[in-house]
């Protein structure tokens, strides 16, 4: 009744007419007009945009490149670790760091690095200096810098918007993403083709020189610039964060239940060229069409999710989407008809979202102040390093024995995941979804 009322008020302010489907109107679901309300805010989004876009326009170009450098799926897995796996390591640490500096000049600073750092990748693509190892030694600095820049930027959000529009802040964060995640390969796949990879990777540096703009412009308050003053060792603190999380009764399953399906089924999007020309047949292009597909999925996602407008009820879209994101992965594989594919790479990024925000949103809600930096580390970490490690078992496995049968015993493994968070869902959704007192 709630989402026919929202939707019968967004008809009465114009959403429905032909022409007017913008930002705007997707702003009347779930209280994202009210979380896009203030200066700060659009701004944030606004270099959220434009560096995702450019973060995806960079993903389709290194993937690429390592493909047609080696031909082996093993390296393009290995590509896509050296971005995600420094996660695994840094995000602890650049969290705790996140807790105790100033969280505007932390993402200046990883922000600066990685647009350096693709400058430096597309100068070597147009020279033609570039080899395997230097893309994994360049990829390997990138993916430091954005384990720090993560917990940075995220633990900003209750700084640019209304407390009690938290949920519809997470929930715009994840619309922009995945709204980068269609515009980016829609943008690169053309250009590479066309082009080259250079130039893609270019677009990604100067993305990144805009939302270093973003932040100059932001006016952030001092208390939400810093999250507490330095009360012991940084790895005191860093084991303080994993303690909490480990002793709390929604958060630890919560994320030990992300964590295992991000190995196990995340891992298929870090690999897509493989898949692309091994079971398709297609090119560059192709590649772009799938990536944009992933993309639809997960705007339709968020797009469902601002419709419910509502913390209740968020446990179980977490724990039911890894059900259907494994349904979907087995599909993707199944088929050789790219169409399917098509369809099937779009309810894996429909259920991706699902998941993802509807984690974030729980894990944003229930931390405490001082412990959301060590919180969103730890959710950066499993989003970055789980698909890494998952990618680079997948690649490995795939060498031996082909694409389809390691992604089918993953399938049935999440399927067993799901299982075991299903029987502690109740337990989550009781700690995470209960009224403050």
């Amino acid at each position: 009744m709630r989402a026919r009322r929202q939707w019968r008020a967004a008809r009465r302010r114009g959403w429905g007419r032909p022409g007017l489907l913008t930002l705007a109107g997707f702003a009347a679901f779930g209280g994202l007009q009210r979380a896009l309300s203030t200066r700060n805010a659009r701004i944030f989004f606004g270099g959220s945009l434009t560096a995702w876009t450019g973060l995806w326009m960079h993903r389709i170009a290194v993937t690429w490149l390592a493909w047609e450098m080696t031909g082996s799926a093993f390296w393009v897995g290995v590509v896509a670790f050296s971005d995600l796996a420094p996660a695994a390591f840094i995000s602890p640490i650049a969290g705790a760091v996140a807790d105790r500096v100033d969280r505007v000049k932390l993402t200046t600073i990883s922000q600066a690095v990685i647009a350096l750092e693709a400058a430096s990748v597309a100068t070597l693509v147009a020279t033609g200096q570039i080899t395997i190892g230097l893309l994994i030694a360049l990829e390997l600095i990138s993916g430091t810098a954005a384990s720090f820049l993560q917990p940075a930027r995220q633990t900003l959000l209750p700084g640019i918007v209304p407390k009690g529009e938290l949920p519809a802040a997470v929930a715009c964060n994840s619309l922009v993403f995945n709204l980068a995640r269609f515009i980016g390969p829609g943008l690169a796949g053309p250009i590479i083709a066309v082009f080259g990879v250079a130039p893609a990777v270019a677009c990604n540096s100067l993305a990144y020189c805009l939302a270093l703009l973003s932040m100059v412009l932001m006016r952030v308050e001092p208390e939400h610039r810093r999250g507490h003053p330095s009360t012991g060792s940084l790895l005191g603190e860093v084991k303080d964060g994993f303690r909490y999380i480990a002793n709390h009764p929604g958060l630890g399953p919560l994320m030990m239940y992300a964590a295992m399906i991000a190995v196990l089924l995340r891992c298929v999007q870090e690999l897509l060229p493989p898949f692309v020309e091994r079971i398709f047949g297609r090119g560059a292009d192709s590649l772009a069409m799938l990536t944009a597909c992933f993309g639809v999925g997960a705007l339709i996602g968020g797009m469902w999710l601002m419709a419910r407008g509502r913390l209740e009820g968020a446990t179980k879209v977490a724990i039911f989407s890894g059900l259907t994101q494994a349904i979907a992965v087995g599909g993707f594989v199944a088929t050789g008809w790219f169409p399917f594919g098509l369809l099937c790479a779009a309810g894996i990024g429909f259920s991706a979202s699902l998941h993802g925000t509807a984690v974030q949103t729980l894990a944003q809600t229930a931390a405490q102040p001082d412990m959301r930096g060590r919180v969103l580390a730890l959710w950066g970490l499993i989003t970055r390093a789980c698909p890494a490690l998952g990618a680079l078992m997948l690649g490995t496995a795939g060498e031996a024995f082909g694409l389809r049968l390691p992604v089918a015993v993953a399938v049935l493994l999440a399927l067993c995941v799901f299982a075991w968070g299903l029987t502690r869902m109740r337990r989550i959704e009781a700690s995470l979804e209960a009224p403050p007192a």
